[in-house]
């Protein structure tokens, strides 16, 4: 004799109002099971799989499987899910299969052992916090969309976006628009909707945000693969909270399904730590008299800003000196055509005022100049 391994549905199985079925083995769903009233749970310490042609319908649900319940199949639940223990696991691969909370579904006791590892969807509203993680995790997505979603899904990975190996897609974290610093390489969201909304993420010390160059709270913005781009962009914040171990981040209005991933990401290193180190680029002293001391005006940090352009005036006002992409040239002598009295001697012994604009870091910087004859 051969024990039951499942329970094959090919009739048509119904739940009255306040009774419950349970169970322990796999369920093979290949007809009706809808207009269900109680409660369906699925009990024990061995993997259970939920597969066949037809998707069931359940009321509530409710899931305290040990090992995890495997999705072959898509399941809809039209009243309260309880995640008490264990994981729901869909195809990462296969977005249609997925646990999808339909109307006015709800969901309670989500936990970092017991949630969605895979794909969550919701059908019929705007607004929506997904039950998301990975096997570890609960890394949740909350959608504010601004009308009602026909679907929408979402799944969290803990995974490289440049290699993951749940999904055959790959975001390579170096393909980025240049407003962007550095993309995470620790985990990624993948959220679809048709509906233009707000995403709301989160991070946490495994995320370590503290790793990347330049993080803080104030650099911290949320980036997506774009579509149509095929690279990281920018999607923006409208609010972020927390500090650099632990917060949220909640993005401007996108149509989630224009990205193909979003996670987290910060503003550019050069633009942001040469401000942060240079508030002001100083005074400079220059003695053109051949000692190899002062002969030139070197200016520092120029290497980040290759695209610059320098100008210097007398105390007059007058310019006297002008070069765009300045390199170590200016050893007091005018260019621009401006009181030259003696081209031998140059400019004059006294006190120059200089402006210099760092066109690739969009700054800047003004200062003083000595020229000592």
């Amino acid at each position: 004799m051969n024990a039951q391994t499942a329970l094959y549905n090919s009739g048509n199985i119904r739940i009255h109002t306040d009774g419950n079925i349970g169970f322990h083995t796999n369920l093979i769903n290949n007809s009706a099971f809808d207009q269900n009233q109680g409660l369906t749970g699925f009990y024990g310490n061995n993997i259970i799989e939920i597969s066949g042609s037809i998707p069931p319908i359940f009321n509530d649900a409710e899931f305290m499987v040990q090992s995890t319940v495997s999705l072959q199949t898509s399941v809809n639940v039209i009243n309260n899910t309880n995640f008490i223990d264990g994981n729901v696991l869909t195809p990462q691969n296969i977005r249609a299969i997925n646990l999808n909370f339909v109307d006015i579904g709800f969901f309670t006791g989500e936990n970092d052992l017991s949630k969605v590892t895979g794909f969550a969807a919701m059908t019929g509203r705007n607004l929506f916090s997904f039950p998301v993680g990975d096997v570890n995790q609960l890394r949740p997505l909350l959608l504010n969309s601004e009308s009602v979603n026909p679907i929408a899904l979402c799944a969290y990975f803990f995974e490289d976006p440049s290699s993951p190996s749940s999904i055959l897609e790959n975001f390579n974290v170096e393909q980025r628009a240049r407003d962007i610093g550095t993309v995470s390489d620790k985990e990624f969201w993948i959220i679809q909707s048709e509906v233009p909304g707000k995403v709301t993420i989160s991070w946490n010390p495994r995320s370590d945000l503290a790793s990347i160059p330049n993080a803080s709270i104030d650099s911290i913005i949320i980036v997506g693969w774009s579509k149509s781009a095929n690279q990281w962009v920018i999607i923006g914040n409208t609010a972020v909270s927390g500090d650099i171990a632990q917060g949220f981040a909640t993005s401007e209005t996108i149509v989630p399904s224009d990205y193909a991933a979003i996670t987290f990401g910060t503003i550019p290193l050069p633009k942001d730590t040469f401000a942060v180190n240079n508030p002001t680029l100083g005074n400079y002293f220059l003695s053109p008299n051949g000692d190899g001391t002062n002969d030139v005006l070197i200016i520092d940090g120029l290497s980040e800003s290759p695209n610059n352009s320098l100008r210097i005036f007398n105390r007059f006002g007058q310019k006297v000196f002008e070069k765009i992409n300045y390199v170590d040239e200016f050893r007091g002598e005018s260019n621009t055509g401006n009181l030259i009295l003696n081209q031998d001697i140059g400019l004059p012994e006294g006190v120059y005022y200089y402006l210099i604009t760092l066109d690739d870091l969009e700054l800047e910087y003004q200062g003083f100049l000595f020229l000592d004859r």
